[in-house]
């Protein structure tokens, strides 16, 4: 369970040159990611989805609507505002599928296990939810945010030691957000300095 994760799971849906790209186009896709990254362990082949009573476009489905109700809940805490309704109950509904930790006999004893309350993929869901939960539950709300930069607008958890960033990243949308700076500052100088110019010669003289 990581920030990280959460976060790149919200942003494969992305800006790119000022469209939505979405990169769980294919259940494929998603499963790829979420095996990946160790959410899940177990095969998440069509026979195996069969057997929870899930299809592949069903679970892509499910998939991209944990997604985008994390996605809009992130953004509802990085604005102050309250989320949409549908984006909370389809959160609580994810992190409801978590795993129960349970005790097991063994022939030596006992030991710790878990077993699911859905299928695999609702539990891979519901440790996806989990660091943001937490996030709003110790009291670190204002550390989600969204990047500063419009054509960008990643989901970010900011880990710095200030809590001030507003970048997702500094060395990409951070200097890029400079460099725009700098060259607005740079035409106003210049449109500045032509206006002053300008004026140095007095009004245009009328020609009879």
């Amino acid at each position: 369970m990581s920030l990280d994760d959460t976060s790149d799971f919200m942003n494969t849906l992305e800006l790119e040159s000022g469209f939505l790209v979405d990169h769980l186009m294919t259940f494929d896709d998603a499963a790829h990611w979420l095996t990946d990254r160790g959410f899940c362990h177990e095969d998440l082949a069509p026979a195996s989805l069969a057997a929870y009573g899930t299809t592949e476009a069903q679970a892509l489905e499910k998939v991209r609507r944990v997604r985008d109700a994390l996605r809009e809940v992130a953004d509802a805490v990085a604005h102050d505002r309250p989320p949409a309704d549908e984006a909370l109950a389809e959160v609580n509904r994810a992190i409801r599928s978590r795993e129960r930790v349970e005790l097991v006999k063994e022939a030596d004893g006992v030991s710790v296990g878990h077993s699911h309350v859905g299928d695999p993929l609702d539990d891979a869901l519901a440790r996806l939810a989990d660091p943001l939960v937490h996030e709003i539950q110790d009291g670190r709300s204002e550390r989600v945010r969204i990047c500063a930069n419009d054509t960008c607008r990643w989901v970010f958890f900011d880990q710095s030691r200030s809590g001030r960033r507003i970048w997702c990243d500094m060395a990409s949308c951070g200097n890029r957000a400079k460099a725009a700076r700098h060259r607005a500052r740079a035409k106003e100088k210049t449109t500045a300095t032509s206006d002053a110019a300008d004026a140095s010669f007095g009004p245009p003289i009328a020609l009879s």
